[in-house]
């Protein structure tokens, strides 16, 4: 009989959905409160993505405009192009950070389409920091000879670029108005679907059917049982 094994598998399952949910429900609450919170400004040293995820933070410094990635991606409004990752050299600390400065058209993915927007001298860029995401199970390789990035590689990048060590971070840039009109920041996007409550209510519905039609076979059988008796 196959039956006990699969209740098992099906309670373990809905189980295991109650305990993702709780887990997705604390992190869209910490995330919540941090992008709540003022700005505050960046620390310098070591930091801890993960204690830095979805904050607001302040930081200054001057861009290394020689040295911006190009990263695929589409606008808040669905339209192809590139976000420009661009290292800050940082004046309020030592060291260097990368800062999403935000999204260009493919057309202005040449740095000389868009000269007033290359921000030149101390800047102080308010955003948003996150944590450098990794790639997908498909997720093809970058290709830095050409500087298309699928992905912010963000320790290849600072070796292309000459800065050393950077943290694991990216400051989203806030959508201040830039001269010419590009890059278009603010493009953070704070998305955490939450199925986890429908695939428990799944598991354990299914685990509820299948105990019921356990249960009225056994009945069937005995009663059929008896009546041969």
């Amino acid at each position: 009989m196959i039956t006990i094994p699969a209740l098992i598998v099906l309670l373990a399952l809905g189980t295991w959905q109650v305990q993702r949910l709780f887990w997705k429900l604390d992190l869209i609450a910490t995330v919540q409160h941090g992008l709540e919170a003022a700005p505050v400004p960046l620390p310098a040293g070591v930091l801890d993505p993960a204690e830095w995820n979805y904050r607001r933070v302040v930081v200054t410094g001057t861009f290394d405009n020689s040295h911006e990635f190009h990263l695929m991606a589409h606008s808040k409004r669905g339209n192809f192009g590139y976000h420009v990752l661009v290292p800050l050299k940082r004046s309020d600390a030592p060291g260097y950070v990368f800062v999403d400065r935000g999204w260009i058209p493919p057309e202005k993915k040449d740095r000389s389409r868009r000269e007033a927007g290359l921000l030149q001298g101390e800047q102080t860029v308010r955003g948003i920091a996150h944590k450098a995401w990794g790639p997908g199970l498909f997720t093809p390789d970058n290709d830095p000879a050409r500087n298309l990035w699928l992905y912010p590689d963000l320790a290849a990048m600072a070796q292309l670029a000459g800065i050393g060590e950077v943290p694991a971070l990216i400051v989203d840039a806030d959508d201040t108005p830039v001269p010419g009109g590009a890059p278009v920041g603010g493009q953070t996007r704070v998305d955490f679907p939450n199925n986890h409550l429908e695939y428990a209510v799944t598991w354990y519905g299914g685990a509820i059917v299948l105990a019921l039609i356990y249960v009225l076979w056994h009945r069937r059988r005995a009663r059929d049982t008896a009546s041969k008796d």
